[in-house]
Parts: C-alpha cells; structure tokens; sequence
C-alpha cells in the first residue's frame, strides 16, 4: 500500500470516528433534554367578554381566589394575590368586574379614593383601600409616592357592561408573623384575605 493511500485511510478513519462521536454527543444531548420534565402546553381561549385566557392542556390550575366582595351597582372585586415581598410591602391585587346592564362611570369610584387632599387632586383610585390586622389592632393604609399619587388602580376611563379590569393596591406590610388582615374599600363588604410570602 502507497503512502498516499495509507494517509488516505487514515483521514476515512477520523472521519468515521468524528462522525459517531458527533452522533454520541447529539443523542446525549438529546437523552438530556428528555429526562428534563416537559412544561404544560398552553393553549389561549375566547372568553365571553372578548378577551383570551391561557388554560394548560396537560394540568389545567384554577386561579385561587382568595375573596369575591360585592358591591354596589353590580361590581364584584374578586381577590386572587395578597403577596408579601422583600421589601416590606403587601400588594393585593385582583379584577374588578362590572356584572351590570350598564356602564360604570369612572367618576362614581370617588368613594373608594379616600379624603387626603393628595387624593382629590390625582382623581379616582382605589386609594381608600385598607387592610386591617385585627390581632396588632393597626390598619394599613394605601402607599403614596412622593407626589402623593396613591400606589394602586387609578380609573380613568369607564368600565363597560359586563366587563373586567384588573386592579390592585400596595400597602406596608403587617408583620411577618400576621398572615390574615381584612381587606376593606369604601362602599364595599371587608373580606378576610391571606398573605403569602
């Protein structure tokens, strides 16, 4: 055998090595994302008012919810976060649904924004939301910034028949051992709430 056949040879013999090693390091690569747990897949569906929401094929979760308060007029606040964070803040949040034949005027949320003058210059808000911790006997009131804007919905345009907002509302925080407050807006039930984290 020549030596150009013999370095011939030698280069098909790399070559076939380098491909199978290429093949065993694509199916490991493979076998690992398979060992990996797969996430749900996730569809969007048509809801009634016109808007879509995600719903797991494999392992459909329910929101949890953690209270629905009625109100006046036909509006229903359903509760679904009260989330404790790291810094020393509670934010509740939720939707505001208008269950009514008829509109919900912006103007009429001056009930829930409460009386400081900060408010009245800012507009409609849920700025006289509290959370009250029976057992230390405080209440909480809705968090400002430095311009006196509350830190929670404002309402600047109306909310149609049948439709739903989402809202929320930031307040200091209870200490870390209260883990149920009632949570309070003007004009409307208090509803015992839990906080997590």
């Amino acid at each position: 055998m020549s030596t150009g056949q013999t370095s011939g040879a030698r280069r098909g013999t790399a070559a076939v090595a380098l491909a199978a090693a290429l093949v065993l390091v694509v199916s490991g690569c493979g076998g690992e994302e398979a060992g990996k747990p797969q996430e749900p897949k996730r569809t969007e569906r048509a809801k009634g008012d016109g808007a879509t929401e995600r719903q797991d094929n494999d392992a459909a979760e329910p929101r949890q919810v953690l209270a629905t308060i009625e109100g006046r007029s036909g509006l229903i606040i359903t509760v679904t976060k009260a989330d404790r964070d790291s810094g020393g803040f509670v934010t509740v949040s939720g939707t505001l649904k208008n269950t009514s034949d008829e509109d919900f005027i912006s103007t009429d949320a001056t009930d829930w924004s409460g009386d400081e003058e900060e408010v009245l210059k800012h507009g409609e808000s849920l700025g006289g939301a509290t959370l009250v911790d029976s057992t230390g006997k405080k209440r909480y009131y809705v968090l400002r910034d430095t311009e006196g804007r509350p830190l929670c919905t404002t309402f600047e345009s109306d909310i149609e028949a049948g439709k739903s907002v989402p809202v929320f509302a930031q307040f200091p925080a209870p200490p870390a051992n209260t883990r149920k407050v009632d949570f309070q807006i003007p004009t409307f039930p208090s509803a015992s709430i839990e906080i997590s984290g």
